[in-house]
């Protein structure tokens, strides 16, 4: 399958040779290539119209604009200049009925996910700010009826009645780094995507809610230097493999009876609860608990009283079940619910006592987005046209009629408005930078483009830029998709150096039909001076079904280093790749795999750029690390054997090594441990810090530095 790569060299030799600019460093980390997007879209309750936040650069005015998707009335609904008290916002939700909007500025972050906000509740009939709370509050969420509004402010929750002005205060224990209500801890929030803790029934009569105690939940103190004569430290609970975790309770808030009742769940004392969700019926809820090992998750129905009624839904995995948004209940207390059940992802529906009726979707591929049903229709993204490839389908409850909603080749993600009538479609490849297209469901037809980020692509035809090209090739006996961007001057006669880019953690894909991102213009760069980058999707990543994807298990980094390495054998094999100058660099699990490939293969690279790197699997979170590899006391030869402190003695090849000092995802820690056993072993190596600076390592000129370094260190030791 490696041929495949011969047979692009005459297109590179034909396109190229124009006098055209070259990029710099500069123009990948100041935003000169950076997409447009549609900011905050929402689909009004008519059907017929949807909005999106958008900024004036010109008036310096902030904006919500509403448009109909056939196009004939966009209008401004509402601008931060008619509210005198307000001088801009940051984002907007509306509530049920779309009599009010909550407007949210004075943003700080909190992790990844969450941020902290001023917010405002703006009544459009009365034409009136209502003030939420002066401090910044966390998740901010409208109740069903939009009378009511739920946050989280120092670790309590509260309602805000819209009507009367009064606020409700559900909780009084939270304190910071021991009691959490209605907000997830970091580990569940990183891990879980959870954020909003807490869940509103349909009739706006009760909250459930969970309870996160970090008391026993080491804590992780990180040093922010600023200014000052003596660091400051961040600290925060960070449970690491095989520690405590939070324990983690559930609860349901009466608002007529302003009572708090726990929910006695069947589940230990170590169980997640990573998912709350009620029913359509408002006097039930759904909640899902996940035993530590991650292996069997548990979905129980919940009355309104609090008591556990029954387990609906089962789900058992050898390696570790998957937690999704993708449970759906429909009216007649039926569900939809995805697994991997068959060996690959797809949609089920089962009945109210949650006996299976049928399997929807089947075949190899997998199901990657549920949308939602309409009058029987289901509506989702699948993989059925290759796995670097995602396209918007829709078929019967009965898995009949399938049909594509989409056509082009490269990846498509929908948002359907009301009544399912319309969709946005986000669409890009490799040709085509990201695009907002609306389409008419029924008919397959598209009514108008919204975003086409045309300047962005008559700016890159200034540029004298290479094609990055897909593939398969079979390495290790699996056929692993990769892609290749080779030289601007590409010549078969000469010796080209080779720089191979992955990630490759369990589940993830760097290799598919879309537009750049970041890192490749910084290869377009490394190309234009005659380097060939190149990337492969190994063994553990997604999208080609549950065994594919979870083969790494229990031994995170043997099999993914394994196919870099032979990978980068079959490169050096090509008459036109300098088998003596072959790299390879990557970013946290790239990280992790590039100083495994590296030490473990050290005649085959010469060079090799570790980025916040993970470099033993017990420096890292509960969640994530025992999903793998399971407890490190039950498993110390899979944490032990694939380290890469473990083979510090063999290091021959050049290594940068790159961290942030407040990265609070992949600790310092981690890189602090690489130095200690390369110095141990008497082995030299480069080093880069970023002071303050998290997992992205970014800010200010942050990122020009940081890639101009990486971009020295590569043309100087490669």
């Amino acid at each position: 399958m490696i041929k495949h790569i011969l047979n692009i060299v005459s297109v590179f030799v034909i396109i190229h040779g124009f006098a055209q600019k070259k990029i710099t460093v500069k123009d990948v980390t100041n935003g000169e290539f950076r997409l447009e997007y549609l900011q905050e879209i929402q689909h009004l309750k008519n059907g017929k119209e949807f909005s999106y936040f958008e900024f004036d650069r010109v008036k310096r005015e902030t904006k919500i604009v509403v448009d109909s998707y056939e196009g004939s009335n966009k209008r401004v609904l509402l601008s931060a200049l008619e509210i005198p008290e307000l001088n801009y916002f940051e984002f907007y939700k509306f509530n049920a009925n779309e009599s009010k909007v909550l407007l949210g500025l004075d943003q700080k972050q909190r992790y990844r996910y969450t941020s902290a906000a001023i917010c405002y509740v703006y009544d459009f009939k009365k034409k009136q700010l209502i003030t939420v709370n002066t401090e910044r509050i966390f998740t901010p969420t409208f109740s069903p009826d939009g009378n009511k509004l739920s946050y989280v402010l120092g670790n309590n929750l509260y309602v805000l009645d819209l009507q009367t002005e009064k606020t409700i205060k559900i909780t009084n224990d939270g304190i910071e780094n021991k009691i959490i209500n209605g907000l997830a801890d970091w580990v569940y929030e990183e891990e879980f995507e959870l954020i909003e803790a807490f869940k509103w029934n349909t009739s706006s009569t009760h909250i459930a809610y969970l309870k996160f105690d970090e008391t026993n939940v080491k804590e992780y103190a990180m040093p922010v230097y600023g200014n000052s004569n003596y660091p400051n430290y961040q600290q925060f609970k960070y449970p690491k493999a095989g520690e405590s975790n939070s324990k983690v309770s559930a609860y349901l808030f009466s608002l007529k009876e302003n009572k708090s009742t726990i929910i006695n769940l069947e589940k230990g004392e170590n169980d997640y609860i990573p998912r709350l969700q009620w029913t359509r019926n408002s006097n039930k809820l759904s909640i899902q608990t996940l035993n530590r090992k991650q292996d069997s998750l548990e979905v129980y129905t919940v009355n309104s009283n609090g008591t556990v009624e029954k387990l609906l839904y089962s789900e058992v995995d050898k390696a570790y079940v998957e937690i999704t948004n993708n449970l759906t209940f429909l009216l007649d207390g039926t569900f939809i619910k995805t697994n991997e059940n068959d060996g690959f992802r797809h949609l089920y529906h089962y009945s109210k006592d949650g006996q299976l009726i049928n399997q929807i979707t089947k075949g190899e591929w997998e199901v990657t987005n549920f949308y939602g049903v309409k009058d029987g229709v289901l509506y989702f993204q699948s993989t059925e046209r290759g796995s670097t490839e995602r396209h918007i389908c829709s078929i019967t409850l009965q898995g009949k009629n399938k049909k594509y909603l989409t056509t082009l080749k490269g990846e498509h993600n929908a948002d359907f408005n009301a009544d399912y009538s319309f969709f946005i479609d986000s669409f890009s490849s490799l040709e085509t930078p990201l695009e907002y297209v609306v389409k008419k469901t029924s008919k397959n037809k598209n009514v108008r483009t919204l975003l086409s980020n045309v300047k962005l692509k008559k700016k890159l035809n200034q540029y004298n830029l290479s094609k990055k090209e897909l593939g398969v090739v079979k390495v290790n006996g699996s056929e692993l998709n990769y892609w290749i961007i080779l030289p601007t001057d590409f010549d078969t006669s000469k010796k080209h150096p080779v720089l191979l880019y992955q990630y490759g953690g369990p589940g993830s894909q760097t290799v598919a039909n879309t537009w750049n991102n970041y890192n490749d213009y910084w290869h377009q760069l490394l190309v234009s001076k005659g380097y060939i980058v190149a990337c492969l999707d190994g063994r553990g990543t997604g999208f080609k079904g549950r065994n594919f994807k979870k083969q790494t298990q229990n031994e995170l980094g043997k099999l993914e280093a394994e196919d870099q390495i032979a990978f980068a054998k079959l490169l050096s094999k090509r008459s036109y790749v300098d088998a003596n100058r072959i790299g390879i660099w990557g970013w946290s699990y790239g990280g992790f795999n590039a100083l495994n490939a590296v030490l473990k293969a050290n005649t085959v690279f010469k060079t090799a750029i570790a980025v916040a790197p993970v470099t033993h699997w017990k420096f890292y979170d509960t969640i994530y690390t025992e999903r793998f590899l399971g407890m490190p006391q039950k498993n110390e030869l899979g944490y032990n054997y694939n380290s890469p402190l473990e083979y510090a003695d063999n290091l021959k090849a050049n290594l940068l090594l790159v961290h942030g000092t407040a990265d609070d995802n992949v600790h310092l820690q981690n890189t602090l441990a690489m130095i200690a056993a390369l110095t141990q072993a008497n082995k030299q190596f480069d080093l880069a810090l970023y002071t303050d600076k998290n997992h992205g390592i970014y800010g200010g000129n942050t990122r020009f530095q940081l890639y101009t370094k990486m971009t020295n260190y590569i043309l100087e030791k490669l």
